[in-house]
């Protein structure tokens, strides 16, 4: 035998002893396991309790009931609409809101019988209006605020669905936008079923919540590219500011096999389970660029969706999706946990923020004691929801709740009637 082939048997040999032996250690970790397990008898309901972030509700800060009032000076009228209210914001004594409101008496036919005069969906030929209020529950509507663009700009045939932001006293109105008819397809189960494919965000920029608003040249966010989770559509975009920088949540999905009249190219295989979900893109300047965040998409679900600032994170609501009626926490923004469950929430809400989108990094963010939403039937218009989400009852609530941990740990086993925490 020569000294090569040696050598080389006797590396072979050392080879499948390391591997015997690490096989022979992971079959024992395995089995440490499997026992570990066994001996410590946790159904699959208690360990998803120990491991998760959700507690019962007597101690839950986000135990709340969302209670929906009704509205002064947005009562039905003959032949308008209004839907997609934007966050509330208070400015000296005044609140503001900002809304989607199509031309009135304009009869919704669907997108293959629309013209210059026919809406091809509820949302089609939509201006951004607002109103005012003095006390949050009668408003006044004041008029447009952001109108339809020209010819050829890309919020010609429809601005809509908006949401306001405030930076350094200046305030940015981020809408819908769609061309033109061109890009209504029809999405085939009913005459008035489809959407505006593609349509982009786009956004407007005034010294004053009462204008005039100056619409950007160019939109601030369009769909991915085809084979994209978001390569369909941009929707609801809503803010939220941490760190310096500014988060566009936006609802989206790919083109799915099941809608296959919404747009052209190939169907999304990838994404084909995903009906809908919410993604995120972040900004150093209000205006953008809006960078997607590679993690995307963050929220499983969305369809009127909310979000608002809480403690150093934020907070979502998804009325839709596989954690629908929910409400789920981020601290980065990023990365969201169900902190409860099994809620009606709002449904295109738009949240009062106390704090007039104040960085969360340089002041918690407040919570969430009142908004406006829209109901749909049996006609679209506005109602008012109020909660309990407020940081100083979340205090209360994690105050009450330490004392429940300290007796967890400590060597006493007496009777203690603070134990019974009210929520």
């Amino acid at each position: 035998m020569t000294l090569t082939s040696f050598t080389t048997k006797k590396i072979s040999i050392v080879l499948v002893l390391i591997v015997t032996t690490l096989f022979s250690c992971q079959q024992v970790k395995t089995d440490e396991n499997q026992k570990e397990q066994e001996e410590s008898f946790e159904s699959a309901s208690y360990t998803r309790f120990r491991e998760g972030k959700i507690l019962y509700e007597k101690y839950n800060e986000f135990n709340t009931q969302f209670k929906f009032v009704k509205l002064e000076g947005f009562e039905f009228e003959e032949g308008i609409e209004r839907y997609y209210p934007s966050s509330v914001i208070k400015v000296d004594s005044t609140y503001y809101m900002w809304y989607s409101k199509p031309q009135s008496n304009t009869e919704v036919v669907g997108p293959n019988k629309a013209t210059n005069s026919l809406r091809a969906f509820h949302w089609d030929m939509c201006d951004v209006w607002y109103a005012t209020s003095t006390d949050g529950y009668k408003w006044e509507e004041q008029g447009i605020a952001v109108k339809r663009g020209e010819t050829g700009r890309y919020d010609h045939r429809s601005a809509f669905n908006p949401e306001v932001l405030i930076v350094n006293g200046k305030y940015y109105l981020a809408y819908q936008a769609a061309e033109s008819l061109k890009h209504a397809r029809w999405g085939k189960t009913f005459p008035t079923a489809g959407d505006f494919t593609p349509n982009v965000i786009g956004m407007a920029v005034a010294n004053s919540p009462n204008g005039p608003w100056k619409s950007l040249d160019a939109p601030i966010l369009e769909p991915g590219a085809q084979d994209a989770w978001d390569g369909e559509v941009i929707h609801e975009p809503t803010f939220f500011v941490k760190g310096g920088q500014y988060y566009l949540y936006y609802k989206s999905h790919g083109r799915l096999p099941w809608t296959p009249n919404i747009s052209s190219g190939e169907f999304n295989k990838e994404h084909a389970d995903i009906p809908l979900a919410t993604g995120v893109a972040i900004a150093d300047n209000p205006e953008g660029p809006y960078i997607k965040s590679k993690y995307n998409p963050v929220l499983m679900g969305g369809h009127g969706g909310m979000v608002w600032p809480y403690r150093n994170g934020v907070c979502a609501t998804l009325p839709e999706g596989p954690e629908r009626n929910s409400i789920l926490f981020s601290e980065d923004g990023i990365n969201f946990h169900p902190v409860i469950q099994g809620i009606t929430v709002p449904k295109g809400g738009g949240a009062y923020r106390s704090g007039n989108f104040t960085d969360v990094d340089l002041q918690p963010g407040q919570g969430l004691t009142w908004g406006v939403s829209h109901a749909l039937y049996p006609y679209y218009h506005f109602v008012r929801f109020e909660c309990n989400l407020s940081l100083e009852h979340g205090n209360d609530v994690q105050k009450a709740y330490q004392i429940i941990q300290d007796y967890k740990n400590g060597d006493g086993y007496d009777y203690n009637p603070n134990l019974d925490i009210k929520n």
